[in-house]
């Protein structure tokens, strides 16, 4: 999962166009849509010891995975849990409010081009795009680390110099299979990105 910077002279729209040009001129063929959306919560004040900044805890769903819900702390575990953890969360609202103006998603088309499933995306926060993201996955293999130069080819093929650089969960895997969690882990660190990318601004004008 990887972020694609803006074309210049182009809107976050265009550029998504662009990129699907190009999947659609290699031979890539739609398969739908998906979304992965992500809501964050953080520690409420009364059990934070004073001093202490809250902890931030992710709540992400993905289409692809519709009876799951993906509970993640920065540097931390993944939780998978089934779709009722949503209702759970209400209940423990005594312990974790929800941010509800850091709603954060990612929307677009799936395209399927011989073993590989790519998923280009507009990432929104309320109203606005904010940036692109782009999922490519290599379906035959369970093994990251086996076919990352093979991925990174193919990437290149309609990414040009925007390829990613290995991604942070790889490292802990070494030889280990890969998991949906990965992909979500992935996709809270791009969102992150992105959010603090839209806050840079605005330090400076403070």
């Amino acid at each position: 999962v990887s972020q694609v910077p803006v074309a210049e002279g182009k809107s976050v729209q265009q550029t998504v166009e662009l990129l699907a040009r190009r999947l659609e001129a290699l031979g890539a063929e739609k398969q739908g849509t998906f979304g992965v959306d992500c809501e964050t919560y953080h520690t409420a004040a009364a059990l934070g010891t004073q001093g202490q900044t809250g902890k931030l805890m992710y709540v992400m769903h993905n289409s692809e995975y519709p009876l799951s819900c993906f509970a993640l702390f920065e540097n931390g575990p993944c939780l998978v849990a089934d779709a009722n953890f949503d209702t759970l969360m209400v209940k423990l609202k005594g312990f974790f409010q929800n941010a509800k103006a850091n709603k954060i998603e990612s929307r677009g088309t799936r395209y399927q081009y011989c073993d590989f499933l790519v998923k280009l995306g507009t990432v929104t926060m309320g109203p606005s795009a904010r940036g692109i993201s782009v999922e490519v996955e290599y379906c035959p293999c369970v093994i990251a680390n086996d076919c990352w130069n093979l991925l990174m080819e193919f990437m290149q093929s309609f990414m040009g110099s925007h390829v990613p650089g290995v991604p942070s969960v790889f490292g802990s895997k070494h030889d280990s299979a890969y998991s949906p969690g990965d992909t979500m882990v992935q996709y809270m660190e791009l969102f992150n990105k992105i959010r603090k990318q839209q806050q840079v601004p605005v330090a400076g004008i403070r």
